[in-house]
Parts: C-alpha cells; structure tokens; sequence
C-alpha cells in the first residue's frame, strides 16, 4: 500500500469521527477543488473547517467578535457580519482542482485585539515554518509562544529571531501567510492556547502605534500535499532567488578568525592563520577578519595599532591564493567621532519618536550606540560609499554583514515608507543596501528577502550537542530556512563558537560531517587543534563536499529557476509519507541525497529512515529499497552516513 493511500485513509479516519461530533451551521462551497468551509456557531467564535470530501485539512477558530456564522454571499466569497457590525471577508483568490487560496480579511481598530487560530492537531498533523528559533525545534507544533511580536530580533540568551517570514505549511499540504503590515503577535500552546496557534493583530510595541485602523489579512492555500502546498506559496508569497552566490564559497570552505581568535586578532594572528590553512593543505574560498579591527566601532578604518600596513596584510593574503573578507556591522558607537556626529547631524541614524537616536548592540553600553537608517536612501549610500573606500583602500574583496534584526534599533522608531511595515522595514533595507556588494558577501537577517541572491548566515551557535543552539538545532534550522524559503544556507563554524566551552574532537568531527551536504562549510577552530586524526578525516570530509558541490551549484540553479529548497526534508521524495513528516535529523541534497549524521555524543550507530526509492549506501555501495528503517546503523567517528538515489 502506497503512502499516498495510507496517508489519504489516516486523514479519512480522524475526518469521519470528527464530522460524527456536529453538524456545521453553515457551509461554502468552492466552485472548482471540491473544497468547502463548514462553519460552526459557539459562544466564544465562530468555528470552522476546511473540507474535502469527507477529510477534514484544518480546522479554523475566528476571534469571539464573530459567534454566529450568518453570512451574505459576494461574488467571490462571504461576508461575515460580527458584533458591532464588524465583518470578515472570505475572498476566493484562486480556485482550481489543484491549488485554492484565499483570503481572510477585516478592517480593524486600534482598540480590537482580533485572534485567529488555527488547530495543531498535535500528533495528527505535523507543520512547519515560523521563525528561526535559538532552541530551533522541527516540526514547529510543540513549539510555545506566549504575546510574542513577529518580528526580527535577537536576545544572546534565548530568541534568535533573525528570520521572521509570516508563513507556516501542515503535512495535509494547507499554508497560512500572514501580511508583512499586520502588526502581529503569537500565541502557541501557552496558557488558554493547548493545543493551538494564535495569530494576534495588535497595535503595540514593537510595531506603529499610531493610526486609528489597520488591516488583519493573511491568506490560506490548499494543495494536494504538503510538497505541492510549498511550491505554491513560494510561487505566490515567498518568491524565488534572483541569482546564484559565489561558486568558490560554495566549493571551498570560509576560514574565519571570530570563534577561534575572538577579539585577539591583529595582522600577525591573520598571517599565521593563513600559514596553518596552506601548511595542512586545506582549500580556501576566503580568509574573513572579524571582529575588532576598526579604529573605533563605526569608523570603518583599520586599527594601526593592529593593522599598521592592512594593504600589505591583504597583498600578500591574495599572491598566497586567499580572497580577503571583513566583519561589518550596522551601528555607531557615540565615542566613534568623527563618523558618529557626522551620521547624526546629517540624519543618518534611526530615530525615536522623541528624536533620539540612542540604542545598543553587543559591542556598546546602553544608549552609546546609533544604528544607521537604511530606510533612507541618503544614509544607505553614506554607508556604502564609505565601504567601497575601505575596499579600494584596504584591498578587500567583501564583506560579512552582521545583525540587522530591528531589536536593535530604539524603540518606536521614525523610519521611511509605509509605518504598517515597521520596525521590520529596516531588516529588509539593510540587506537590500548590502546585496549590491556582489555574491561574496553573507548577511544573518531576513524578512521578505529570498529574492537576493547571497548566503544567508545561522545565528551564532553554541558548541553543545543539544537543541539548545547546538549541534541538534544546526540541522533543525537548517530545514527551517530552506522551507522559509531561503536556500543558500551558510551553517555556523563547524564546531560552534566556543561561548561557554570549547568544542570537543568528537563534536567538531560530527559538527563538520553535519555541514558536508549543506551549501558551504566554515571554519574558525581548525581540525590540527586537536590531532592528527581529525586533520585526516576533515580533509576527506571537505573532500566530499567538493565532489558534491556540482550537485550543489545544480539544485542552487533550480532554487532560481523553481523554486525548490536546496535541502529539503526528508518528505520532499514522498510528501505523503507521515514517518517522514517528523524527521527532524536527517534532510536532503535536493532529490539525489540523504544525510543522516551523528548528533549524539559517545554514539557510533544510529537508526536512519530511507522514503520511497532505491538507495545506495555512500560508504558501503549497497541498495536499499524504501520506505526502510535501517536500524542501529553502524557509524564510526570518521563516517558520515549518507545515501544516493538510484534513477530507473
């Protein structure tokens, strides 16, 4: 029995003892799919479900203006009338046998607290999406939410929030995606919410507060399966990458100075760094300067004091083979002068509403920090200018951007353009004013960017095993990102930052076997701190990532063309496998691999799932026939369990 006709029975079963509970109100019927919405009268709000046929897809809970589901019909849908006469609009978008959406609208006022939910179904139905998460569980049903604002953020102890798209997908193939001007809250199996995820529409911090109405929009696509439901809110929401980045950062590892040196950099440590990488004979995309070299934060200059001659440093980092990148950041700190009062007199850092434009990052004291106003055309190109004369003078060849979540900036900022899309906007600037510096470059932040073709960076793991920002949580989010709709993934340094200890030889070797089918490796620490061993079995390991990195370039060129993820989950092959549906420590090179890595300390075997089609064992050679548990398979520290799909 296929895993089409045993998922389609599953869904038939639990719809068919659901529909014995009650009878709908009212219902509406789509012209084209068979879809329909029943609608269910209760005291708290109206109730209703996605149907079709007799399979129920996802159940609905609109907010308790709404108790009765009498409605007028439209051309294209139904009004709900609520109290005070409030209304809903049910908008048919698009209708055919294949692929519906619609849309859910109301206008409301500053003094409404609207709240639509949705129903988990917890251990019926899995999902996926939401924001990037510091303990970045997959699938997202279990996650908790409590009045949590949707927008990009970043608190070092729990909540990086550095991708923040209003889109979430079932594995019954149903997508919600929010409008970026809703001011929107989460609730999610907190308090009052079991069981459920609440989307909240509220005029407070950290969004506009001011204005008297605003607009509570999201839409609902229905699809034959969950694979079929991504494509078409990539189609129709998230959008496509417009380009390809740099092939030699996909091939080549990035050599970075941050978790390794931290702050302890100067043109001594860079040179040595660049000694050891050719003296073990590992390959290069680019040698990258973080933190600490300027003269000040927000000067862009280097340091002399660090860097006496960095044109020198940089000539002879480039006749050695290495591309030469730098750490950039956003802010200015106010002991910057004379660059802080010349972005300050001449309007370049955000403001508050009182005119102030003191905030703080991680590398300033509380209001001694400014944070540049990309929303401003006069300030994006202040900023670049000054960037392309660092490059010209210092011989740079690009850049690694750093922050750009809009916690950063002061609170109830004055920004450009439409305020329904603040703070949020400035995320999306700051990357947009940064992508015109070519492929080389990374960015860690996002919010309705998948159309810029660069890498964009994990948040900063921890060197740990766990879900806790570790090793766990780099697969995890690396799923998360794809299906937020952004395939050019830059995972982490191999190993972790080394914030509260050092990674381990064990964790660095698995760390790195993690990241081989993934779109480019980076590291900091450095496989010759350890031994020999693991300088062996990491140049096989990036030895391996070379050989597939064709494969890699091939699946990029389809994200640009299709739209499809890089590395999808496992249920990509067969969007009806429900085993499938809650892998969460394996996932795919496009259609053509799987990558099942170790991620638990002291473990040498695991149990690896194979979906529907023939599998050939990468290490060993021989063909599996899915789906297929493979149970306790064996996985010795210099073996990375990996398995390619045989065509017909």
């Amino acid at each position: 029995m296929s895993s089409e006709i045993v998922f389609k029975l599953l869904i038939g079963i639990v719809s068919i003892a659901l529909s014995e509970c009650s009878t709908p109100s009212s219902s509406f019927q789509f012209p084209n799919s068979g879809l329909s919405l029943h609608f269910f009268d209760q005291v708290n709000g109206v109730e209703y479900n996605i149907v079709r046929g007799n399979q129920i897809l996802q159940s609905f809970k609109l907010d308790n203006q709404f108790t009765r589901s009498d409605f007028r019909r439209i051309s294209d849908g139904v009004i709900l009338v609520g109290a005070g006469g409030r209304q809903l609009k049910i908008q048919i978008i698009k209708d055919t046998p294949n692929l519906s959406i619609y849309k859910v609208s109301r206008n409301v006022t500053k003094e409404d607290a609207p709240q639509d939910c949705l129903n988990l179904e917890i251990g019926r139905i899995s999902w996926y999406g939401g924001p990037e998460q510091y303990s970045q569980f997959w699938p997202v049903e279990k996650c908790t939410f409590a009045n949590y604002s949707y927008v990009t953020k970043f608190t070092k102890s729990s909540d990086n929030c550095a991708i923040a798209e209003r889109y979430w997908l079932n594995s019954r193939g149903v997508f919600i995606y929010i409008d970026e001007d809703v001011p929107l809250f989460l609730n999610q199996n907190g308090e009052g919410h079991t069981n459920q995820l609440c989307f909240n529409a509220l005029k407070a911090s950290p969004y506009d507060v001011n204005g008297e109405f605003f607009n509570f929009v999201y839409q609902i696509g229905i699809a034959q399966n969950v694979r079929e439901a991504h494509m078409a809110a990539v189609t129709n929401f998230l959008h496509k990458p417009s380009g390809v980045p740099d092939e030699r950062m996909i091939r080549y590892p990035i050599w970075s100075t941050w978790a390794r040196y931290k702050k302890d950099i100067d043109e001594k440590v860079v040179q040595e760094f660049s000694d050891e990488i050719l003296q073990y004979q590992f390959d290069s995309s680019q040698l990258e300067i973080d933190d600490d070299w300027e003269e000040c934060y927000g000067s862009l200059t280097f340091r002399k004091s660090k860097f006496s001659n960095i044109t020198a440093t940089t000539e002879e980092l480039k006749a050695r083979g290495f591309r030469v990148t730098l750490w950039i950041h956003p802010f200015i700190n106010k002991d910057c002068q004379p660059w802080y009062d010349e972005a300050k007199q001449n309007g370049y850092l955000v403001l508050d509403q009182s005119g102030s434009p003191d905030t703080q990052w991680w590398d300033s004291e509380t209001g001694e920090a400014g944070a540049i106003d990309f929303t401003k055309p006069e300030a994006a190109e202040w900023f670049s200018n000054r960037l392309r004369k660092l490059q010209t003078d210092a011989g740079i060849d690009s850049f690694k951007f750093d922050a750009g979540e809009s916690s950063w900036i002061p609170k109830d900022p004055v920004l450009q353009g439409d305020t329904a899309l603040s703070p949020d906007s400035l995320t999306g600037a700051y990357v947009r004013t940064v992508a015109k510096f070519g492929s080389m470059i990374e960015v860690r932040s996002g919010e309705a960017t998948q159309d810029v073709p660069v890498f964009l960076r994990m948040i900063d793991k921890d060197s740990n095993w766990s879900w806790n920002n570790g090793l766990r949580a780099v697969l995890t989010t690396l799923l998360q990102m794809n299906l937020a709709g952004y395939p050019f993934v830059l995972p982490d340094m191999i190993g972790g930052n080394g914030y509260f200890q050092l990674p381990d030889k064990e964790l660095f070797i698995r760390w790195l076997q993690a990241n081989v089918f993934m779109p480019s490796l980076q590291f900091s620490y450095v496989p010759w701190d350890f031994d020999q061993e693991t300088v062996n079995i990491s140049l096989t390991m990036t030895q391996l990532h070379d050989k597939y990195t064709d494969l890699i370039l091939r699946r990029a060129n389809i994200a640009t063309t299709l739209g499809e993820p890089i590395n999808p989950p496992l249920w990509w092959v067969d969007p009806y496998d429900v085993v499938a549906h809650q892998i969460h420590d394996q996932f795919m090179l496009g259609n053509d691999v799987i990558s099942a890595p170790i991620l638990e300390e002291g473990q040498e075997e695991r149990d690896i799932y194979l979906p529907v089609g023939k599998w050939q064992d990468g290490n060993t050679g021989i063909v599996y026939e899915g789906p297929k548990w493979l149970m306790n398979y064996k996985a010795p520290l210099s073996v990375l369990p990996y398995f390619i799909h045989i065509t017909p």
